[in-house]
């Protein structure tokens, strides 16, 4: 482990500084990271691991006066001289090179703080240090092309170029359920852009953020560049709203992400509001793979994951066999403590994410759905559970539970699949089990998700390609790639022609 991870210097915090991995209930102090310095502040909140309530470590919280800091050294540094490719994609390696080295210490963090068993968590940080390898990438990727400039007389001659430059200060607001990832995939892409990028981490779950500023700060991270602030939602209302945000990305619930779309005005953004995600499993289906994918896809973060399968649609034919096969998958579904090597799956976020889910599972068993397995609370955790009969008129029906919930619906012909899955109106994912390429490529093309994975659940991705959803389920696109292209503004050069 490199020795840059294992201690976060604050500067004269008057406390003593973390020392990693932390362990439940040590009194450690985290400070925030302004614009390059760790710097402690008046306000500090305990981060606790929602598994036992244990205490992981107290977070310096940030004020109005750390956003300001923080966006005055971003915005000195856009002002400055141009940040070179070639240092981008440096630091961004030099990062994924410091989480591999630190992994197992990372992975307890991320652990600890939030919903995810320990075996999720060493997931976690190996997608998030392939994340960074691929916005060191994107950071020297080939340039814009350009269309012939002369394409009307008056241009004739002319030369055109396109460029891309940064888009400026970006602001990243990120949630609990992947607290390493996903703000890898907002932090990676805006600074292989070029641009700075101030993070504001959920506040269940925000000493993952710091640790990974860690690690880029270690790998050269040029001050100004990144800003890490623990805070509450007036903290990133009052950052959306400041003029000097030239670019809001936000990853969250569709309630809190219209309250943005609304604060952020004309500002340019990339959202993504999750939604209902199905998985179709068509006469053809293999059991024997789908059941097993099917069951990480819906109880694998306890469900709390915005690709997690809430709907698994049936063809007629399967639906009795499909039914048994995932009544007992279902039942043995190990939960567990978090630190458990065989836990698989852990506990909802908090007391109230529990009694959502809880009155979503109830609400719809009064209106008719059968509880075929789970239905019931254990401790922090809601028990893996299966539906079916799920009516129309149940609140489950329309709204994305985010918890370890999924019903099972039977239907009868594609086009019957198709308007059953797209009832949702958007979505980022649909899944599909067949091997007809031909029925395939129909449901791909008629599903109204922002992707569609044949051969697998919903509840897959790469992170190299473009990622969002359709209608209410967001706008724009993430994947590495994509999301740096985003942050980045199209300057169009068109040059006056020289010589005979």
């Amino acid at each position: 482990m490199r020795e840059g991870l294992v201690q976060l210097q604050a500067r004269d915090t008057g406390r003593p500084t973390p020392q990693l991995p932390p362990s439940p209930g040590r009194d450690e102090y985290w400070p925030l990271f302004a614009g390059g310095s760790w710097s402690p502040s008046d306000h500090v909140a305990a981060v606790t691991d929602p598994d036992t309530g244990d205490l992981v470590g107290q977070v310096a919280m940030a004020g109005h006066a750390e956003a300001e800091a923080a966006l005055a050294a971003a915005v000195r540094t856009m002002e400055g001289p141009r940040w070179p490719a070639g240092e981008r994609a440096a630091v961004l390696d030099g990062a994924a090179e410091r989480i591999g080295d630190a992994g197992e210490t990372f992975a307890r963090l991320i652990a600890a703080e939030g919903i995810k068993t320990i075996r999720e968590a060493r997931k976690e940080v190996a997608r998030a240090a392939h994340t960074l390898r691929l916005s060191a990438a994107a950071a020297l990727g080939p340039a814009e092309a350009a269309p012939p400039a002369d394409d009307r007389p008056g241009t004739a001659g002319w030369r055109g170029f396109v460029h891309r430059q940064p888009v400026g200060v970006v602001l990243a607001i990120t949630p609990y359920n992947d607290p390493l990832n996903l703000v890898a995939h907002k932090v990676g892409p805006a600074l292989a852009a070029g641009n700075a990028v101030v993070v504001k981490p959920h506040e269940r779950t925000p000493l993952s953020a710091l640790l990974l500023a860690r690690a880029l700060s270690d790998a050269g991270l040029p001050p100004g560049r990144l800003s890490v602030l623990p805070g509450d939602a007036t903290i990133a209302s009052s950052m959306i709203a400041d003029p000097r945000v030239r670019f809001v990305s936000f990853t969250g619930g569709r309630t809190v992400g219209a309250r943005v779309h609304r604060t952020a005005g004309l500002k340019r953004t990339l959202m993504e509001l999750g939604g209902i995600c199905p998985t179709i499993l068509m006469e053809d289906t293999d059991l024997d793979l789908a059941v097993p994918a099917l069951v990480d896809g819906a109880f694998g973060a306890a469900g709390q994951n915005c690709l997690h399968v809430q709907r698994i649609l049936v063809h007629r034919s399967l639906y009795a066999e499909a039914r048994e096969r995932l009544i007992e998958a279902t039942t043995l579904v190990r939960g567990g403590p978090k630190s458990r090597e065989d836990s698989e799956m852990g506990p909802l976020i908090d007391a109230a994410a529990l009694q959502r889910v809880s009155g979503l599972v109830n609400n719809a068993h009064d209106h008719g759905a059968i509880v075929l397995a789970g239905g019931d609370t254990d401790g922090p955790r809601y028990l893996p559970t299966l539906l079916e009969n799920l009516p129309d008129s149940a609140d489950l029906s329309h709204e994305e539970v985010f918890g370890p919930v999924v019903g099972l619906e039977a239907f009868d012909t594609a086009s019957q699949a198709i308007e059953m899955a797209n009832r949702s109106g958007g979505g980022i994912q649909a899944g599909v089990f067949t091997r007809n390429l031909e029925v395939a490529e129909t449901l791909a093309a008629a599903l109204d998700f922002g992707g569609v994975v044949i051969g697998g659940t919903s509840d897959r991705r790469s992170d190299a390609l473009p990622f969002g959803g359709t209608g209410n389920a967001g706008h724009g696109r993430e994947g590495v790639g994509y999301a740096a292209a985003a942050m980045a503004e199209l300057k169009t050069v068109l040059m006056v022609p020289t010589g005979p």
